[in-house]
């Protein structure tokens, strides 16, 4: 009897499901199937779309390129796919016969209070994907924060971390940072003001610089670091002890700190050699004798 009982239970059961299966189960596999091809084709898309729409410059090298495409692609990917399977997924729910009615209230609900407990994080993500997006700066570049200036090391959508000449590491939220001064975006600029003596022969001392700068940026040892030699441009000022002259440079990025460096021990040489004085700041000292008193 009981054997009998568990029989027509099970055809029963049977019964009800294959209506079920014909249906709501065949409303699930497509479901599931539509949302893995749609999560292809639109990876595809995006990937193709940031390929194209960014757009490679001779400053930059293809790996740079890459890696901000890749970093592109890899968000709006993630993004796409979360929000994709979630929607998918509310609707198997709904297939299952549960109730999603109250989920989405519920996440109404919590959106709301994450919109008013955590304005600052949407603020820093919204600020970090704009930076990301504009190629404002990346990984190993060195950038000033209003004055706090240091290596990339890791950017997010909520912060960036920076290491500065200490070692010293600075979490920066983006939603913090109002101004980025990139030091070493595209090509870099050694731009320095050189002192001469007020009796300098300031033709002999172009020459000198001009010289200086040619052989530096055909050194076996230099020649990579430059895109343009450092040469004269003009006389900028006429200081208290010194005739201030301009000279500029290009360089790649990350290279202008120690070309510039090199470049000031060789155009000392150069100067000692050639007997341009380099002036420093001097106090003369007059004395006069007063009648009366012994001297």
């Amino acid at each position: 009897m009981d054997e009998l009982v568990v029989k027509e239970k099970l055809v029963a059961w049977v019964d009800s499901l294959v209506p079920w299966f014909l249906s709501s189960g065949l409303k699930i596999f497509f479901i599931a199937v539509a949302a893995i091809v749609l999560n292809k084709v639109v990876s595809k898309i995006i990937e193709k779309a940031i390929r194209i729409a960014v757009v490679s410059h001779h400053y930059s090298s293809r790996d740079a390129e890459v890696k901000r495409e890749n970093t592109l692609i890899q968000i709006f990917t993630i993004t796409f796919r979360s929000l994709l399977f979630i929607v998918a997924g509310l609707m198997i729910l709904k297939e299952f016969g549960i109730d999603i009615a109250p989920m989405i209230a519920a996440a109404g609900i919590a959106g709301l209070a994450l919109g008013f407990g955590g304005q600052y994080l949407i603020r820093d993500i919204i600020t970090g994907l704009f930076i990301i997006l504009e190629n404002q700066y990346r990984i190993g570049d060195v950038v000033n924060f209003d004055g706090l200036g240091g290596a990339v090391e890791e950017i997010t959508l909520r912060k960036t971390t920076l290491r500065d000449m200490n070692g010293t590491v600075h979490h920066i939220p983006h939603g913090e940072i109002k101004r980025v001064s990139n030091l070493s975006k595209d090509f870099a600029r050694v731009n320095m003001d050189v002192g001469v003596a007020y009796d300098s022969d300031l033709d002999q001392v172009i020459a000198v610089v001009n010289e200086t700068g040619t052989r530096m940026a055909n050194d076996e040892r230099w020649k990579d670091a430059f895109i343009k030699p450092i040469q004269f441009v003009r006389v900028d000022s006429f200081g208290e002890s010194a005739i201030l002259v301009k000279v500029v440079g290009e360089t790649h990025v990350l290279r202008q700190w120690e070309v510039a460096g090199e470049f000031r021990k060789r155009l000392k040489a150069a100067f000692d050699k050639a007997g341009i004085v380099i002036p420093f700041p001097q106090t003369d000292i007059h004395i006069h004798k007063m009648p009366g008193v012994p001297s």
